[in-house]
């Protein structure tokens, strides 16, 4: 539900305008008689949208939208007046609110124009968090069997509002896969909102998942809404969840079980109703047998998990994913697009990627651009830690894939690094793997997925 401050320093009017948001958006409504008293609010309540009155004695409209700025208040803004003068509305505008309206206008306007500043705010947020995305890690590119399986889960997974743990080595792309399952769930247009719990500070764990109330604790000079309450009608995705401190566990248990939370130093509770999705590269069962994670969290997440594969098992996905980061890499950049040699695929191929997965091959591709004007990329620009690493024995890992998958992934390999060596000439490719003729090779990218495209 949604607050929206009413700032006029006509009480009537206020109370007005509050009864009729009230009965036609379902809008939560507070008041304010003065541009003070409406800073003060929007400093400690979860203030969504401001109807702010122009014409105030003392601090005006005007007035309130520089202090906003000053302040960095992001709250969307629409501005009123009954004096009929839209040039003062426009250079409202101009200081930052969102739009103007005419108080004379009926309500329904009133509340569409709301609903139209609430939906611009979200896609703002939206466009900021896909930004960010810009050239990550791409893990859901590919077509090999490891990648079919993972995303016929996602596919299973992403319409059930249950929990959702997802596990998987660093930099295999947890979080992509939760970005996915936000996408195709049942509340794509809501927020998707992002916390890695390993890299807070274990006293500010509960105050940014569960808000705080002004004053809870030095340095909170305004109330502030927590994960959960942003997250809601969304999903919540929160990564390296082994890393929760005990106390943040428990309560974040709590608020799965009753859906509801408690912001710090507050009494009220409040309704909140985002679906969890939890990622980790630790074995929780592990951690729960050390008493380092809580048992029942433990089972209160993992009711539907999904493994994420790392890129040494699936190393038939290396040229699809390198072709997309580099250009992804390139756009970043602003540079000329390049391309991969032939030679630079099978070095990247023949590399285990251990360290840190897809992670290090963006890294990797990202190097590469950087060191070389040439269009083309060759195995001579790939990293020498790369190209000497790719023949060294690999470390010792736990293998949780069966020998059918092992089997299907190498074969999907081998026809791939022969078909770079050959330029993708379909016979001289077939003549080189001594299959009988190009329709066999095809036959077999087709039962593989295998095309250049």
């Amino acid at each position: 539900m949604t607050l929206v401050l009413i700032v006029d320093d006509v009480p009537a009017m206020a109370q007005q305008y509050a009864y009729d948001l009230k009965r036609l958006g379902g809008h939560e409504t507070l008041a304010a008689r003065s541009g003070e008293e409406a800073l003060e609010i929007v400093s400690r309540e979860p203030v969504d949208c401001v109807i702010l009155d122009l014409e105030m004695p003392g601090m005006d409209g005007f007035e309130v939208l520089r202090a906003m700025e000053r302040r960095a208040i992001k709250v969307p803004v629409i501005v009123y007046t009954g004096t009929g003068n839209f040039d003062r509305c426009i250079q409202a505008v101009r200081l930052g609110a969102h739009g103007f309206i005419d108080k004379a206008e009926p309500m329904e306007r009133v509340a569409q124009e709301i609903a139209q500043a609430l939906a611009r705010r979200r896609l703002e947020q939206q466009v900021a968090a896909l930004r960010q995305d810009l050239g990550q890690d791409g893990a859901l590119v590919g077509q090999s069997p490891a990648m079919q399986k993972l995303r016929d889960v996602i596919a299973r997974v992403a319409p059930i509002p249950s929990p959702v743990l997802i596990v998987g080595e660093s930099g295999v792309g947890k979080e992509l896969v939760a970005r996915e399952l936000h996408r195709l769930g049942g509340r794509p247009s809501g927020p998707f909102i992002a916390i890695n719990s390993g890299a807070l500070p274990h006293e500010l764990v509960e105050s940014e998942l569960f808000g705080h109330e002004r004053g809870a604790f030095t340095g909170a000079v305004a109330v502030r809404k927590g994960a959960f309450e942003a997250a809601s009608g969304g999903t919540l995705f929160l990564d390296e969840i082994g890393d929760l401190p005990p106390a943040a566990q428990a309560k974040l248990l709590r608020v799965l079980e009753q859906r509801e939370v408690t912001r710090v130093g507050g009494t009220r509770t409040i309704a909140v109703d985002a679906r969890v999705v939890a990622a980790t590269h630790r074995e929780l069962e592990d951690e729960v047998r050390a008493q380092r994670f809580r048992e029942d969290l433990f089972y209160r997440l993992n009711a539907h998990v999904l493994r994420v594969p790392p890129l040494r098992e699936r190393r038939s996905d290396v040229p699809e994913l390198a072709t997309h980061l580099l250009a992804a890499t390139c756009a970043r950049f602003g540079c000329r697009a390049k391309r991969l040699a032939a030679d630079a695929i099978e070095a990247l191929m023949s590399y285990d990627w251990s360290r840190n997965n897809v992670r290090e091959l963006r890294n990797v591709i990202e190097r590469m651009v950087i060191a070389t004007d040439r269009d083309e990329l060759t195995a001579e620009d790939v990293p020498n830690e790369i190209r000497r690493g790719k023949d060294v024995e690999r470390r010792d890992v736990r293998e949780k894939r069966t020998f059918q998958e092992q089997k299907t992934e190498a074969e999907r390999q081998i026809i791939l690094t022969a078909l770079e060596r050959n330029a993708w000439h379909i016979t001289r490719t077939a003549e080189a793997l001594g299959l009988a003729d190009h329709s066999s090779l095809l036959k077999v990218m087709k039962r593989h997925g295998i095309s250049r495209g």
